[in-house]
């Protein structure tokens, strides 16, 4: 059990669109250096979850603060305290790589003098020497994937968000991919990431799997697939998935005998 202070914490979290409940009373806990992985079925509420962690919606009800600041009160702290990568890269494929480091090092509140000492220090790093001053349109979307992630980091947060960042990408790159989240969390960054890929549950610390917009399990990946008896995470939530389907047929059921 870590008895630090968690640097994401959810209660009781609640989001509705008109009628439809997209997150359901989610609640649970997020630690520093932590590789947390938000997992579940395109629709199941992942996204919308994340994008009230990153201070880019509110929920309806319950409560949930980052890195100590209020998701209802506090979003612009929440925003300038965070990294953030979407399943799109978040990169403008009409500018230059350099150009695009700059771009987000002013979003992110940097000076000149830290951009061009942090740009340097990215494009060595990545061995993108030779395609500095490429489009992002002509790098291959490997490279843009890495540039993406790294970015998201230029401006040193002690939290990333990464919404299925490995989508539609071969299984070498994400390989790849995830050394550099490793990497990140061995330096005491916390990575909170979506994802529908079950096999990468295996490479998180701890998953929450959603189903239907509730966490219909929690816990590290060893625990949840001895608390199943599944051989892998894509076993626990298939188990998950016919459960949640058992249940609403014989809600269905009920409702007709009545």
């Amino acid at each position: 059990m870590n008895n630090t202070a968690p640097l994401i914490k959810v209660r009781d979290l609640v989001k509705k669109f008109g009628i439809f409940t997209a997150n359901d009373r989610l609640s649970f806990n997020v630690y520093k250096g932590e590789i947390f992985g938000f997992l579940g079925a395109n629709g199941a509420g992942k996204t919308t979850a994340m994008k009230i962690l990153c201070g880019l919606s509110k929920p309806t009800s319950g409560e949930a603060s980052v890195a100590g600041y209020d998701v209802y009160r506090e979003p612009n702290k929440i925003k300038n305290c965070i990294g953030y990568m979407s399943q799109k890269f978040s990169l403008y494929e009409d500018l230059t790589v350099k150009e695009n480091i700059r771009f987000f090092g002013g979003i992110y509140g940097m000076d000149r003098k830290k951009i061009k000492i942090k740009s340097q220090q990215l494009i060595d790093k990545l061995g993108l020497t030779d395609a500095a001053d490429k489009l992002i349109a002509d790098l291959p979307l490997g490279w843009r994937q890495k540039l993406a992630f790294s970015i998201a980091l230029v401006h040193d947060p002690g939290i990333v968000f990464l919404d299925e960042p490995t989508s539609g990408v071969d299984p070498i790159t994400r390989r790849q991919f995830w050394s550099l989240i490793y990497e990140a969390a061995s330096q005491g960054i916390t990575i909170f990431l979506t994802t529908h890929y079950m096999d990468e549950a295996e490479y998180c610390d701890r998953v929450s799997i959603m189903v239907d917009g509730r966490i219909a399990a929690l816990g590290a990946p060893k625990n949840l697939k001895e608390q199943f008896e599944a051989e892998t995470m894509n076993e626990v939530f298939i188990k998950l998935a016919r459960k949640k389907t058992h249940e609403t047929n014989s809600y269905k059921n009920e409702s007709f005998d009545k």
